[in-house]
């Protein structure tokens, strides 16, 4: 891509965007959707990134205890959380983090299991029913964004609960998710683009932080899994998908 010497590079998710930064300082580059900039390395200040690279944050390494407490109200019962992450993807692996640090005070006890690839699937949901696992989240990213159908599919067969980290996977057929809306970001990096064709230097455009999350509850799932929604949650729903 860079032979191709383009005028901007767009990269949405953290793996995309930090290999787009190690090979150019040069070539804007504007990133989207991720979970932490300035923990995963891509830039050292959100308000003013400098060097060639800015874009959108999902902050989503900051969501775990709210995700944590929203999926608790649905599954009050539950104790024992899976948590499918890639350790490839340095977003996932400080989304785990913040999920490990909310889990205790809501007396949760999570269940890390390590996707790489999708031959790794099956092998972490057969751990699951092994280890008697109440419910799942799945933290979002390019690999488990690419095989959504697969994993929901197999979330289904296995009549587990799942919050996911966007919204794309509830419109798949998973239970619930909480995040920022992923479209929305995409969208918006046509801003950056655009001040940048204009002239504009990455370095000097701060990063944008999102301003409002989406909570989307999938009822048709939540009724095949005998789940009863409680009404307080269905209160602070953006979406329900009936």
């Amino acid at each position: 891509m860079v032979r191709l010497n383009p005028d901007v590079i767009v990269a949405p998710y953290t793996p995309p965007a930090l290999a787009a930064k190690r090979a150019t300082s040069t070539i804007p580059i504007v990133f989207a959707v991720v979970a932490d900039a300035v923990g995963a390395g891509l830039i050292a200040n959100l308000g003013r990134p400098g060097g060639n690279i800015t874009g959108l944050t999902s902050t989503g390494a900051e969501l775990g205890g709210k995700r944590l407490d929203l999926f608790k109200q649905v599954i009050s019962r539950a104790s024992r959380v899976a948590v499918l992450y890639n350790p490839a993807d340095q977003s996932n692996v400080l989304v785990l983090k913040e999920l490990q640090e909310s889990a205790p005070i809501l007396g949760l006890t999570l269940q890390p299991l390590a996707i790489r690839e999708p031959r790794d699937f099956e092998g972490a949901f057969t751990a699951m029913a092994r280890e008697r696992t109440h419910a799942m989240f799945g933290v979002p990213g390019v690999l488990t964004e690419k095989y959504k159908e697969v994993l929901v599919g197999l979330a289904a067969k296995r009549r587990l609960p799942s919050m996911w980290g966007h919204r794309q996977f509830v419109d798949a057929g998973g239970l619930m998710s909480y995040a920022v809306n992923f479209y929305d970001q995409i969208r918006q990096t046509a801003v950056y683009v655009d001040k940048i064709l204009k002239g504009a230097k990455p370095g000097d455009l701060p990063v944008e932080q999102p301003t409002r999350y989406e909570l989307v509850i999938n009822l048709k799932t939540a009724k095949a899994l005998g789940l009863t929604i409680p009404p307080s949650v269905l209160l602070q729903a953006t979406q329900v998908i009936e």
